[in-house]
């Protein structure tokens, strides 16, 4: 199946981290780093590795940050030379890999929900589908294959389902169908939901502009009813980025490279 990889990738760094409150009190969640790069920058890259190189960034809590880091990248992540001749020149030593990426940064408000983020970005989505996940979560989801699976079975929305059990999204499945969407139930033994979605257009019918208009809680549940909801089962790795403590185990992993996320 030929695969476009023009498909945007969206993703949700609005959010105020407040777990992680010693590091973000300064900077957004998604900018707190793994291995003196943000984990937003590894997400990014994991989406590059497969061809997906066209990034839509929902921006809130300190967007400024991120805007400043990739408006600044070159400078930021290579040697430069800068000459004082009148007209000040920079000649910057490139040695960095990201040089066909496209992004787009996008002020989707400080209070709002995951649905009015994505809601507020709809015009950026030229096609007919689009792949989004959140800003804190790493994984070795192959990328390819989520979105062949989507483009199987027709339906609206993919999201991918990890195990173990967690505080997260619990799905209820028949075969590959997600039945029911339950956001963070206190008891699961089944697949929860990991990010890393495929969806097409319709959902931006479920959402709304309004600050209260959330994705989980609302629009997914209306979606799994109508049974439009399938999800991919990831037997793989995945960590969300929730406390100290993950923030942590993640630079671990990086500096003893066991960082299983790290396809590229």
């Amino acid at each position: 199946m030929n695969i476009n990889r023009k498909i945007p990738i969206v993703i949700l760094c609005g959010g105020l981290g407040t777990r992680l409150r010693e590091e973000t009190e300064f900077k957004p969640k998604p900018m707190i780093e793994i291995g003196e790069k943000p984990i937003l920058w590894h997400i990014m890259k994991s989406y590059a590795h497969y061809g997906f190189n066209e990034f839509i960034l929902c921006l809130g809590y300190k967007g400024e940050l991120i805007k400043e880091y990739f408006y600044n990248y070159e400078i930021l992540n290579n040697d430069f030379t800068i000459e004082f001749n009148g007209n000040k020149s920079i000649e910057v030593h490139s040695n960095y890999t990201e040089i066909d990426w496209r992004i787009t940064l996008v002020d989707t408000g400080n209070k709002a929900l995951k649905g009015a983020r994505l809601k507020r970005i709809e015009k950026y989505i030229k096609g007919s589908q689009f792949m989004m996940t959140y800003g804190d979560g790493v994984a070795n989801v192959d990328i390819s294959s989520l979105l062949a699976f989507h483009n199987e079975h027709r339906k609206l929305v993919t999201v991918t389902g990890i195990n173990p059990a967690s505080r997260f999204g619990e799905l209820k499945i028949n075969s590959n169908q997600v039945e029911k969407f339950s956001e963070k139930p206190e008891i699961t033994s089944r697949l929860i939901s990991g990010g890393f979605f495929v969806f097409n257009k319709g959902v931006f019918d479920y959402l709304s502009a309004e600050d209260d208009c959330d994705l989980e809680i609302g629009a997914l549940e209306k979606i799994a009813s109508k049974g439009q909801l399938m999800v991919y089962k990831h037997t793989g790795d995945w960590v969300c980025m929730d406390t100290l403590r993950d923030m942590d185990y993640l630079n671990e992993l990086w500096n003893e490279n066991k960082a299983f996320w790290k396809v590229w």
